[in-house]
């Protein structure tokens, strides 16, 4: 099934009387008469047409179709226009946390194999942990805040005009700054819950996370990545009421407010492009993990430090946005949030779906399937020793850094495909869809040649030992050649939200998943860690085939 089956369908969910009165105007009948009228006049046409003949009605109709065509490829540059420049902010929003981590793993890479090998398994286990609820929340907070807005917009129709387009860091010409969205509401206190919840779990099951991971108490690399998880455990609920805000700003179309908003008070370029948050990470790293000697500790306070930083600043300027409280609890929205995470789908998606119910829990089970997947990676990088899992945290974070820029476009997407649909501008969501998929497609060529060629001189940047180095030299291919299919991937999961295509995208990741996870779990077995990354790049190409089928 094709998207553009896909807007058909959503067309026929909004309303049967648009449908009846479409029928009604276009004066589409079964009579006779009308119908013998119509093929002689398109035939008067056809012949006058040929003898060079127009006449007045006829000349009147062409410029009238020549004008809407005009209007239309002028309104689709536009909307292709609009998308450009928000995945622009949102190519450096998405870059900030990635290229955090980069830093932390090559401070974390210059103490050596071992304290890398250890940071990258509780990376791994925080990751699944705290993304749990992260990823459905996000896409959820995107779309629920998205058609939020665009009921408030439709209703309040002397200041229609002044809602129009994308806000991206400004506030909208004629209207209050500070609106009443119970979605926003819905989604802060929704991941304070969620984040407080995951805290406990990773504190407390620090070590049993680790067992499961293959890191038994005997092995080396059990103390430092226990004392690293328990303290990254902190950070969880900043982590999630982080991502819900960027949800949040993404559903407002505005991708620029997450990066530049955390700069704009000093007014430096510098600080605007890569965050206070993150460059408190810069500097509070090289002087706990050297200067005050705490090693992988030190980096885990700072990052839990930093991640505080970004999440007040981000609720901050939400509150000049929107106010933050609901009204009244009956206005919150958890029924919807719930229903899309854990037991049906959104409650909008529901609405529009004819009735139809769908098996619980699609959305969870889509992120499980995608993290259990990558964290069974690790774990199997784990087994092959420190070495090896050291130089699996690189190509792995330098992969994650790179591939998830593509995730701008998804983002950016996604927005204006909901916001096309929920205006019933099929057309423009269409145009949108074919854009940034062609869009993706070159970026992701330009990602592989460009790591292909800088991929071993920017190894050493992460790490002076010449055994990592060496294996290092072996996952080239993967990093560089994944990328095309990585891009596609992203960009179809933000096709399938933008069109609340919850199902297909759960049941083909769950699919997609369990199909890499037994080929990781034979395959290193017999080639080692190339095994390992030849899985994953198993994995994001049969996504991507998984969207192209869609």
């Amino acid at each position: 099934m094709s998207f553009s089956s896909l807007f058909v369908r959503q067309r026929k969910r909004f309303s049967s009387t648009v449908r009846n009165q479409l029928s009604s105007d276009c004066g589409v009948h079964t009579s006779d008469v009308d119908e013998s009228s119509a093929v002689e006049e398109a035939h008067a046409e056809r012949v006058n047409g040929l003898l060079g003949i127009v006449s007045p009605d006829t000349s009147d109709n062409i410029k009238k179709e020549f004008t809407v065509n005009s209007s239309s490829h002028s309104e689709i540059q536009d909307v292709k226009r609009e998308l450009i420049w928000l995945s622009l902010p949102a190519l450096a929003g998405q870059a900030i946390d990635p290229m955090a981590q980069l830093m932390e793993t090559a401070f974390i890479g210059r103490l050596g194999a071992m304290e890398l090998a250890s940071a990258g398994v509780s990376m791994s286990i925080f990751n699944i942990i705290s993304k749990l609820f992260n990823v459905p929340l996000l896409g959820v907070a995107t779309s629920f805040v998205a058609e939020d807005i665009s009921n408030s917009a439709s209703r309040v129709s002397t200041v229609e005009e002044g809602q129009q387009g994308s806000a991206n860091g400004k506030p909208f010409d004629g209207v209050d700054k500070r609106q009443q969205l119970s979605s926003v509401s819905t989604a802060l206190l929704l991941a304070i819950g969620i984040g407080i919840f995951e805290a406990l779990a990773l504190w407390l099951g620090s070590g049993l996370f680790l067992n499961l991971m293959s890191v038994s108490s005997a092995s080396p690399m059990r103390a430092p990545a226990q004392r690293f998880l328990s303290l990254r455990a902190l950070g969880a609920p900043a982590v999630v009421v982080s991502l819900a805000l960027q949800g949040v700003f993404r559903g407002f179309k505005d991708t620029k407010t997450p990066v530049l908003c955390l700069g704009k008070c000093l007014g430096f370029s510098l600080i605007s492009l890569v965050g206070i948050g993150n460059l408190s990470a810069a500097f509070l790293l090289p002087i706990l993990i050297y200067y005050f000697r705490l090693g992988v500790t030190g980096a885990a306070i700072s990052t839990v430090v930093s991640q505080y930083i970004v999440t007040f600043l981000m609720i901050w300027y939400l509150s000049q946005r929107a106010i933050l409280l609901p009204p009244s609890l009956e206005a919150l929205q958890f029924g919807g949030y719930v229903k899309s995470d854990i037991q049906t789908l959104l409650r909008y998606a529901l609405k529009q779906m004819d009735g139809n119910r769908i098996i619980s829990g699609f959305l969870v089970g889509r992120t499980m399937a995608s993290l259990l997947t990558m964290t069974l990676g690790t774990s199997m990088a784990a087994r092959q020793g420190p070495l090896a899992m050291a130089a699996h945290q690189i190509c792995l974070q330098v992969w994650l850094a790179v591939s998830l820029l593509t995730d701008a476009l998804a983002a950016s997407c996604q927005a204006l495909v909901a916001s096309s649909i929920s205006k019933r501008d099929y057309k423009a969501a269409r145009e949108i869809t074919h854009f940034v998929l062609k869009t993706g497609l070159v970026a992701g060529f330009s990602l592989a040649v460009v790591l292909g060629l800088s991929f071993t001189s920017l190894s050493t940047f992460f790490t002076k030992d010449r055994e990592v180095l060496g294996i290092l030299r072996t996952g080239v291919l993967f990093v560089s050649a994944s990328q095309p299919l990585t891009a596609l991937a992203f960009i179809y999961d933000g096709l399938h939200y933008g069109v609340s295509d919850f199902p297909y995208a759960a049941c083909s990741m769950m699919l997609v998943g369990a199909i890499s996870s037994a080929f990781l779990l034979y395959a290193p077995s017999v080639f080692g860690l190339p095994g390992v990354w030849t899985g994953l790049a198993l994995f994001m190409g049969l996504r991507a085939m998984a969207g192209y089928i869609r």
